[in-house]
């Protein structure tokens, strides 16, 4: 399992990393819709009622969103999105979000499965073209929203190692997630205050290009009070979107989303948190501006 784990992340890493700093993102594009639809074949396959067997539709779900990046690319769509675009998705995201969590796992499958996997394929949609518009706005600026998420999930994941359960016995999602703790949830907001605050400070003084998410938060009118109050929402949607992933999982009872990333599970396994936070992401970029 770990010489799996291990190839498997030298072999994104070859794939992504030459795309990421690309100076042409036709190359980011392509990469990221290649894992966006190995997402979208996942999504089609966790909400099938015969499961491990994909049928005609999870087929052509993954064909209306690839051709919907396409459309997307082709007409520039990720560089003109509206800020109502984020805003909306951030919304749904939001209520949708809570409210899912609140039902429990039990509720999703009586959730009708047109719905279902339509709300899915729009959101991987709609993470495409953030992520693409991130890459637009700069590397810098994409890897402070991804950087952000990887923090908020190393850094609950060792505090709840170590503090999980010692302050607050009730867990943060038990039917859900059981070994989720509350500690590992603050935990893991410290640790982007912190990387926050690290980052800020490099790129003030120019060890660190920019402009960072950081950055342009903290230069808007709402000031450190803003930058700090948007740290929250995102960590907290970041928890979201791993919870609702993990809550699908449950549903269809399965443990990892495919094998397409032997070692690591499936593509939604590892962008599970990004599917909010990205969007969320630009949707404050546009009201910072």
């Amino acid at each position: 399992m770990l010489k799996q784990r291990i190839i498997t992340a030298i072999v994104l890493l070859a794939l992504l990393l030459p795309a990421l700093f690309h100076p042409d993102t036709t190359y980011w594009r392509a990469v990221t819709l290649v894992l966006i639809a190995g997402g979208a074949w996942e999504w089609g396959r966790l909400n099938d009622p015969r499961q491990r067997r994909v049928g005609l539709l999870t087929w052509a779900g993954v064909l209306l969103c690839v051709c919907a990046c396409l459309l997307s690319w082709i007409g520039g769509g990720f560089r003109a999105t509206p800020v109502w675009v984020w805003t909306l998705g951030g919304l749904l995201w939001v209520v949708l979000g809570a409210a899912l969590l609140q039902a429990g796992v039990a509720r999703w499958a009586s959730v009708p499965r047109a719905l279902r996997l339509i709300a899915g394929w729009a959101a991987l949609w709609l993470t495409w073209l953030a992520v693409v518009r991130a890459r637009e706005l700069g590397v810098t600026f994409l890897l402070s929203v991804l950087v952000l998420v990887w923090v908020a999930d190393i850094a609950a994941y060792f505090a709840g190692k170590a503090f999980g359960g010692r302050y607050t016995r009730k867990r943060l999602a038990p039917s859900i997630s059981p070994n989720k703790s509350w500690e590992g949830a603050w935990g893991g907001l410290l640790g982007v205050f912190v990387v926050a605050l690290v980052w800020l400070a490099l790129e003030r003084s120019a060890v660190l290009p920019g402009p960072s998410l950081y950055a342009v938060l903290g230069a808007s009118s709402a000031g450190a009070v803003g930058l700090a109050l948007a740290l929250v929402f995102l960590t907290a949607m970041s928890v979201v979107g791993d919870l609702v992933e993990s809550l699908v999982k449950r549903s269809a009872g399965m443990k990892d989303s495919s094998g397409l990333l032997p070692g690591h599970g499936g593509v939604l396994d590892r962008v599970d948190a990004l599917l909010p936070t990205l969007p969320l992401a630009l949707m404050l970029h546009g009201w910072a501006r």
